[in-house]
């Protein structure tokens, strides 16, 4: 301590030293302080200086070097391309009337998906409005239900709308003017352009024609075309269908395909289809099939198909079934074995209409006459089979002509023997059996023909009655068509001519021909054979005269075919085909009609013979195409000489 200066001074300057000691340890560390801040601020501008400068360069990345690419990936996310479909081609008869045609209708379909979230987020943020995804669906089914009475319930749409799906179809096929209404009201109700097809007939021509859906894959609108589903509509779909357009559409959100009306942009315009005319009378089909269907339900038979031809063209004028479908009905149509044109693709045994190739044969190789006669026993060994005839008798003189007129099993094997296989063999080919016939038709049967090579001890006694081989009513009428245009043989067809989009006309292929026997030879046959349809005296009576025709000659012949017994695998006792062949008129033929019953009830007098159909339908012919009438009755000529 100093000496002299008073303790209370002495106190204040110690105070005051301290006080500058404490003041200057704050200033120094108020100053490392504020470095240590400034420090942390420098940091911190860097760091914002940095992410500025990423954040700038990834613009500049965005707008000028990825700015294309960024551009087409939103686009493909809004948009979509789309066939646009083309105008399917119709199907017309011989005469122009159409068979088929299309007509432009409307889809509606929704995204369920889209419309919750839509209605949802418009619900949270308008609470007030009374607006939500039931309410606005409610709507939607009342105001379509309706538009289309008749057609779909308000609960059916309802139920459409709550399904667990993201995407549902709402209702097919509408008139253009409605699905815009409806969706005037309800801009979220995608609407889709499509055709329908439309069939005037119903079920004329119904297994021939086949019919034209929509291969749909739910979302996949791109798949939304109309293509054939059976019958010619399938088998000439190429024809028919055109080429598909197409079109750039924006869609409602990248993935439900869904397109925003009035957003389509065409790429390439479709191209129509070519319309298919056929042979088709639609008349004469409309009556042939309710002939034919009658007759099968009055005669109880499983079924039954028949076919009329031009006998010199071999053009088909109708070609029935007695089962088919309503082509507009699509449960009906869905019943695919009543669209089976069995009269193409189901062969049977024929029986004795099979005897024409023999009668052909004999008289083309100069072995008989008409008028020659011939001892007949009856039966006849062959090999290890015994044939006879279908009535008991002895031994009689009959005449060519009664041979087959009265349809005698042993009198034609006996021709058919003076024939010999390989010459029999030979017409069975030229007549065209064994082979598709080409007439234009899907899933046509060859039917069978045993191989030469492959002829058993027993074939010959059997090929020539009309059992051991197979064939469809159509391969059996071109059978009598070759006889009725003098020997030559020419190739049935079902389409005769393409009309291109422009209107130009492309006839089909011309039909092949065969000439199976002469002119001559085939000019005796059918006069030899209007002894069928002879009504005389006793024996003197053909099998067929029930199919005769006032003031028309008429010739053709019957047949009673054996099928085989599906339990036992052999040949039954009353299971039959009952077939009718015949030619109208004899002396000027126009027509040829063929007719096939399947296992008739025997016990019935319409199931003994398919005359009196012929009978009905050769009439209506007459009638509908004016046929010049005959210029006189046929001959009665002998068939048992005693």
């Amino acid at each position: 301590m100093s000496p002299g200066r008073p303790a209370q001074a002495r106190a204040r300057s110690a105070g005051s030293a301290r006080r500058t000691y404490a003041a200057g340890t704050r200033r120094a560390t108020a100053r490392r302080g504020n470095g240590g801040n400034r420090s942390r601020f420098t940091g911190v501008r860097i760091l914002l200086i940095v992410v500025m400068v990423l954040a700038g360069l990834k613009l500049v990345q965005v707008q000028w070097f990825e700015a294309g690419a960024l551009s087409e990936a939103a686009e493909r996310q809004r948009t979509s391309v789309i066939e646009s479909p083309a105008q399917r081609g119709s199907i017309l008869d011989r005469n122009g009337t159409k068979i088929a045609f299309s007509v432009e209708v409307r889809t509606l379909a929704v995204s369920l998906n889209w419309l919750h979230k839509t209605m949802d987020d418009f619900a949270a943020k308008n609470p007030t409005k009374g607006k939500n995804f039931e309410s606005e669906v409610a709507g939607a089914a009342k105001l379509i239900a309706a538009k289309l009475p008749g057609v779909i319930t308000e609960q059916e749409l309802l139920d459409k709308f709550h399904k667990p799906d993201g995407f549902t179809y709402l209702v097919h096929d509408i008139e253009p003017s409605v699905a815009e209404a409806i969706v005037k009201e309800y801009p979220w109700i995608s609407v889709e352009k499509r055709s329908k097809r439309e069939y005037p007939g119903d079920s004329v021509g119904a297994n021939i024609v086949g019919y034209a859906n929509w291969r749909t894959d739910d979302k996949d609108v791109s798949k939304h075309n109309l293509h054939g589903g059976y019958g010619l509509e399938a088998s000439r779909d190429n024809d028919l269908a055109g080429t598909p357009g197409r079109k750039i559409v924006n869609t409602r959100n990248g993935n439900d395909n869904l397109v925003i009306p009035g957003t389509e942009r065409d790429i390439q315009n479709a191209v129509p289809g070519s319309d298919l005319q056929l042979t088709i009378d639609t008349d004469l089909q409309y009556e042939l099939q309710r002939q034919l269907s009658d007759y099968v339900a009055k005669s109880k038979a499983k079924g039954g198909q028949a076919v009329i031809l031009d006998s010199k063209t071999g053009e088909v004028y109708a070609l029935a079934n007695d089962k088919t479908v309503n082509l507009n009905d699509p449960a009906s149509r869905s019943e695919t074995e009543n669209l089976n044109n069995r009269a193409v693709t189901t062969p049977f045994e024929p029986g004795s209409v099979n005897k024409i190739v023999t009668a052909a044969g004999a008289i083309d190789a100069g072995i008989t006459t008409p008028e020659a006669s011939l001892p007949v026993p009856g039966s006849l060994q062959v090999a290890d089979k015994i044939v006879k005839d279908a009535w008991h008798h002895g031994t009689q003189q009959f005449t060519t002509t009664g041979i087959f007129a009265k349809s005698s099993n042993v009198g034609t094997l006996l021709l058919a023997q003076k024939l010999g296989e390989d010459r029999y063999a030979d017409l069975l080919k030229k007549f065209g059996l064994g082979q598709r016939t080409g007439l234009g038709l899907p899933g046509e049967s060859p039917g069978v023909v045993p191989p030469r090579n492959q002829w058993s001890a027993t074939t010959f006694g059997n090929l020539p009655i009309g059992q051991g081989l197979s064939m469809t009513v159509v391969q059996m009428a071109g059978m009598y068509q070759a006889i009725a245009n003098d020997g030559l043989r020419v190739e049935p067809r079902v389409v005769k001519a393409k009309i291109n989009p422009d209107g130009t006309l492309v006839p089909e292929p011309a039909p092949k021909t065969v000439q199976v026997i002469s002119p001559q030879a085939a000019k005796t046959v059918r006069e030899m054979m209007r002894a069928v349809t002879q009504k005389g005296r006793g024996q003197q009576s053909g099998t067929g005269p029930k199919a005769a025709l006032e003031g028309y000659q008429i010739s053709g012949k019957t047949g009673t075919g054996q099928q085989v017994d599906p339990q036992t695998k052999t040949y039954s006792n009353h299971l039959y085909n009952i077939t009718f062949a015949g030619i109208l008129p004899a002396d000027n033929p126009r027509f040829v009609v063929g007719i096939r019953l399947d296992a008739p009830d025997a016990t019935l007098q319409q199931g003994l013979s398919a005359a009196p159909l012929f009978h009905s339908v050769a009439a209506y012919l007459a009638q509908r195409f004016q046929i010049p009438l005959s210029d006189g009755p046929s001959p009665q000529v002998p068939l048992v000489l005693s």
